[in-house]
């Protein structure tokens, strides 16, 4: 299948249909990026890759390295994760307190903002430098050591996050906190401040299409069993309270970010990765989900 040249004609359809998505300026460091920058880049478990656009320009991944933080909670922890967070779609904004107090202080997910805090400090529990061991595996995932976290993100980020702040001291109030909350908070800007490439993004998540064995390095991460589990989480809490629109157009489990990043994957065959940074009012990408709508109708390669 070519590949490329099926990127090429989706991008010329799009060219037509208005992008009146919006960059996410509540991070000021974001706000700088080229708003019209578009990358796709696909990676097959056998190491075929395909790329389109602006797919070696490094961007801020923000909550689609949440995938890659739970993965590493998840490895260490196993099943006793789920005492912490729960496995339920949030029907809820990423960052909403409502149900969070509902549920007393225990998040629906580890994708939206409260579950992915737990997460981290999960990490700076097991870790006695988490930042570090985070880092190193996503470099490992990848392969390429010149991943790395961008802290002119981070402390932008942070400069921003009263409703995150509000988060950890709502969870820390029931007990489902358990270090000091700077410590936490400051690997969860900085998990959320990781640039990649499409392409990095692509070999990053490979590992979920190949039964949790990393293809290049026959390094397992999951058991089959628990990647099952890993894709399942996307498919169902990937995109916030815009997953079920997503499985619906798309489906293929996935992962999204404020930064304008996408990440899907297809079991057994590829990851792709798109970055367009215009977001719809949901905080996805408006064009990456667009693109990836289409990609999956021309090439009929879905998992549904």
């Amino acid at each position: 299948m070519n590949y490329e040249k099926i990127f090429e004609d989706i991008f010329e359809k799009l060219k037509n249909v208005p992008d009146e998505g919006k960059v996410a300026d509540y991070i000021p460091e974001l706000a700088r990026i080229n708003p019209d920058s578009f990358g796709v880049h696909l990676t097959t478990v056998d190491g075929v890759h395909y790329a389109f656009g602006d797919s070696e320009t490094r961007f801020s991944v923000q909550s689609i390295a949440k995938v890659l933080s739970f993965v590493l909670a998840y490895s260490h922890l196993k099943s006793n994760i789920w005492k912490r967070m729960d496995l339920e779609p949030a029907g809820t904004p990423f960052n909403s307190l409502v149900q969070l107090e509902y549920d007393r202080g225990i998040p629906r997910n580890p994708f939206v903002n409260a579950g992915a805090i737990v997460v981290c400090d999960i990490l700076v529990s097991r870790f006695e430098n988490p930042s570090v061991e985070v880092l190193e595996f996503v470099r490992s995932l990848s392969g390429n050591d010149k991943i790395d976290f961008n802290l002119k993100v981070a402390y932008s980020e942070r400069s921003m996050a009263y409703r995150n702040y509000a988060l950890v001291n709502l969870m820390k109030s029931f007990g489902n906190i358990k270090n000091d909350i700077e410590k936490v908070m400051d690997l969860y800007f900085k998990i959320c401040s990781i640039e990649m490439t499409c392409r990095e993004l692509s070999e990053s998540f490979l590992f979920l299409a190949n039964n949790g064995v990393v293809p290049y390095s026959g390094k397992p991460i999951l058991s089959p069993s628990r990647t099952k589990r890993t894709n399942a989480l996307m498919q169902t809490c990937g995109f916030y309270d815009e997953a079920g629109q997503f499985a619906f157009k798309v489906g293929l489990p996935g992962k999204s970010g404020v930064g304008g990043g996408i990440v899907a994957v297809h079991p057994q065959r590829y990851c792709i990765a798109v970055w367009s940074p215009r977001l719809n009012p949901k905080g996805n990408s408006q064009k990456g989900i667009l693109f990836l709508e289409e990609f999956t109708t021309k090439t009929k390669l879905s998992i549904f």
